[in-house]
């Protein structure tokens, strides 16, 4: 927001130049973006009058000026302008004078005449505007001579560029600019003049009503004015509106103009001859309807537009733009005068939906303070008196459902200087709030402060400790080194098990992949997920970049197919991927978050078989020390190859599948290799990891070792042969290693040859052959009882 200096200080006594205000500002809070200053750089610019004029014999376009610029002896200007004339006071650029483009102005000679300088246009002031210019600028037959041209027409304007934060709403004004710059410069304030008398007897009340049918719209009020006459603006509001970047139109137009820039609240002004039904609705527009705004563009509007309304016609869009059907017209007679406060966020959405962004919705948007309608109302009416626009009715029509208040808080003064590190005296806090309007009592050491209205930002104590501390100067608070107690960090259970997981798959020749967890609904067709699985019931996503990004996934599987496909579509021999993410599954409630679990997935094609993949998995179940663990045949599980996919189960909970994906899955992907893959819960693995360490001494006593070859039917699973064998062998067993499978000639069709070799110690004693027969012939008898094993 640009603020005029000239019209900031019509409010508050400012004896600093503006780059000390800017700075001053900066440094309690306020964010200056820029100081522009018109007119710096113009130097030895004065003012010089023409007392001969005559041509130059050499040149017929050019004139030899003598110039009286207030010393002893005139000076000899030649120009080629044609539009002064003997008599006239000009701006004069004497020699070494700088112009406003920088242009530097000598001593010369042109045609034979020396010229000790030159006359000086609007342009080469840099005061031109947008419109061009003719000929030399011609002040006042008044004005003194030989005075810096940067006095005599008040050539070096300043203004302030201020980035208004979205919680400061009551700035977003010269008024709420003003009150920041009274506080931070220790002055007072003045608030523009606001009494007016209503010279005309009739009432508004008994001349419309207003009806608000909609919420969105906090207040309304409305006044009249009648015996309106229509004129240009005066001279000095012209001006402040223009140095605030706003074309005058006529008077009653740059009222509402100057009053919202000066107030910070946006009004309107109705044509009252446009509002035939005598009655204003505040309600939302019908769906489709076709409106057409004051900058003479129709627009389609939906039933989330807020409108303004003579009964059913629609006469304004509220907070963002009046209608072309009734706006002030040079024969307007009487006017009624608007002043409203709608919801922010619905402004906003209004606005961006339409396109229309204007200087009045970009301040409803920001949630002005309601309080506000009734200052800006009556600095209106008190305008129209004093151009003499009209005559102000009588009454006010004001709707206010729900008044906002101010609001106590009660905050210990010794908590504020704790919690800003430094000491300022209560009574010195409450004089700093005091300049900000913050009201405030002291009662002990608790500061008792009355927040008004117009300071929405201000609810906690620590809010106002904010406050206190950038009027009291953050430059005046001295830099100290921070007194703190050192914690010792570390990481988390989790943490550390997942550094121990990340670890173990890169040793076992693994590259980590990162996937994203939003997924397309097309990813189940492609692994196969059946149309009933829960996994299909995912958590959409409301505002999705795309259809292949509109879900958050159930299974991780697609995710590392479709990386596997890319390394395969780059011709890539191999691959050996792994992912440590999550998956999200919705509760049966929807307004519950969704569970987030943690998972490994392992991927991996070419020169690879399950083996391969079951011994990574192995290497992680190792080394998080997890016991109980079983892989039993999966044969359900549609994206896996159904004889070549074991479930993964830790006592009788189910961690996830080990396998090779399905070829129809593989296909679908455009990978001609076979694929294996390896979802496993991290959770539960986590839940049943042993991380202590315990030393086991070495044995005292030699061990016995003894083979065996059995035969068995090639349907039955070494984990069954291994479960059989371990839990008859008892304490005596220390190990069991499959050493080989056989299946030839010399193997009945339909059987295989398994082979073992077992090792027997003693924790106490050297085992006789005794003590080892008893516990391997009783090993040998239930493998032919329950597994129908045959001893080779």
């Amino acid at each position: 927001m640009k603020v005029p200096v000239n019209w900031l200080k019509d409010y508050v006594e400012i004896d600093i130049t503006p780059k000390e205000l800017g700075d001053a500002l900066t440094l309690s809070g306020s964010k200056v973006e820029e100081v522009i200053v018109t007119g710096d750089v113009v130097d030895k610019v004065v003012t010089g009058k023409i007392i001969k004029l005559e041509p130059n014999p050499e040149a017929e376009r050019l004139s030899i000026c003598q110039v009286d610029i207030g010393e002893a002896e005139p000076i000899q200007i030649v120009t080629a302008a044609t539009n002064m004339k003997e008599g006239d006071v000009v701006p004069t650029a004497l020699h070494g004078s700088t112009l406003a483009d920088g242009t530097k102005i000598k001593k010369s000679k042109l045609r034979g005449a020396v010229s000790n300088g030159m006359f000086c246009s609007e342009e080469e002031l840099g005061i031109a505007g947008d419109e061009p210019v003719h000929g030399l600028m011609i002040l006042p037959g008044n004005t003194p001579l030989g005075k810096d041209i940067k006095e005599a027409i008040d050539l070096q304007k300043a203004t302030i560029d201020f980035e208004i934060t979205s919680n400061r709403p009551d700035c977003l004004s010269i008024v709420g600019i003003a009150r920041e710059t009274a506080a931070t410069l220790g002055t007072e304030y003045r608030m523009p003049k606001l009494e007016y008398s209503a010279k005309c007897s009739d009432n508004i009340v008994d001349d419309i009503k207003v009806e608000i049918k909609d919420s969105l719209c906090r207040r309304y009020m409305a006044r009249g004015v009648k015996n309106i006459k229509i004129a240009p603006s005066p001279q000095w509001m012209q001006e402040r509106l223009i140095e605030a970047g706003v074309r005058p139109i006529n008077n009653i137009v740059d009222i509402t103009n100057f009053v919202m820039i000066e107030l910070g609240q946006p009004m309107h002004a109705f044509d009252r001859r446009e509002i035939t039904t005598n009655t204003i609705v505040v309600e939302r527009a019908k769906e489709g309807e076709k409106f057409t705004t004051l900058d003479g563009v129709e627009r389609t509007l939906d039933s989330a537009v807020l409108n303004i309304k003579d009964g059913d016609r629609t006469i304004g869009l509220a907070g963002i733009m009046g209608g072309l059907n009734s706006e002030v017209k040079d024969d307007t007679i009487a006017i009624v005068f608007e002043g409203a406060n709608f919801d922010g966020t619905n402004i906003r959405v209004s606005s961006k939906k339409l396109g229309l962004r204007t200087d009045a919705s970009g301040k409803f948007e920001k949630d002005l303070d309601p309080n506000l309608v009734e200052i800006a109302m009556n600095r209106a009416c008190h305008l129209v008196e004093e151009l003499g626009a009209g005559e102000v009715m009588e009454g006010t029509i004001d709707i206010y459902p729900e008044k906002s208040e101010s609001h106590i808080l009660k905050i210990d003064s010794n908590w504020i200087n704790k919690f800003l590190g430094i000491y300022i005296p209560k009574e010195d806090m409450k004089k700093y709030l005091d300049r900000l309007e913050l009201k405030s009592d002291i009662e002990g050491d608790t500061l008792v402060i009355s927040v008004p209205t117009f300071r929405s930002d201000i609810n906690i104590r620590e809010d106002v400790a904010e406050e206190i501390a950038r009027i009291y100067g953050y430059n005046n608070v001295p830099s100290t080194t921070p007194s703190v107690e050192t914690l010792k960090g570390g990481k988390s259970a989790k943490q550390i098990l997942d550094d121990k997981v990340l670890e173990t798959l890169i040793s076992s020749g693994l590259n980590q992949a990162i996937t994203y967890s939003f997924v397309s609904p097309k990813v189940f067709d492609r692994v196969l997920i059946p149309e009933d699985s829960i996994l299909r019931k995912a958590v959409a996503i409301r505002n999705p970049l795309g259809e292949d990004y509109s879900i958050m996934r159930t299974t991780s599987i697609p995710s590392m197919m479709e990386a596997l496909a890319r390394n395969y579509s780059r011709n890539n021999e191999l691959a050996r991927l792994f992912e440590i993410g999550k998956v999200y599954l919705p509760k049966e409630d929807e307004n519950d978050l969704p569970e987030e679990r943690n998972i490994v997935t392992i991927g991996m094609y070419g020169k690879a078989d399950y083996l391969d993949l079951k011994g990574v998995v192995e290497n992680i179940i190792d080394v998080l020390g997890v016991e109980k663990v079983k892989f039993q045949r999966e044969s359900e599980n549609p994206s896996f190859h159904p004889g070549k996919t074991a479930a993964l189960y830790i006592k009788k909970e189910y961690v996830g599948a080990v396998g090779e994906i399905h070829p129809d899955v593989a296909e679908k992907y455009g990978v001609e290799e076979r694929c294996y893959i390896a979802e496993l819960n991290l959770d539960i693995l986590y839940r049943n990891a042993t991380m202590e360490k315990r030393y086991t001494p070495l044995p005292k006593f030699p061990a016995v070792t003894r083979d065996i070859a059995i035969l068995v039917d090639e349907n039955i699973l070494v984990q069954e042969i291994e479960d059989a064998i371990k839990n008859q062998g008892g304490k005596l067993l220390e190990s069991v290693k499959l050493f080989d499978i056989y299946q030839g000639k010399q193997i009945p069709q339909g059987q295989k040859s398994i082979a073992y070799a077992l090792v027997y110690r003693g924790e106490n004693r050297t085992l006789t052959d005794n003590d080892v027969n008893k516990v391997h012939d009783k090993i040998v008898r239930t493998l032919e009882q329950k597994l129908g094993a045959e001893l080779r």
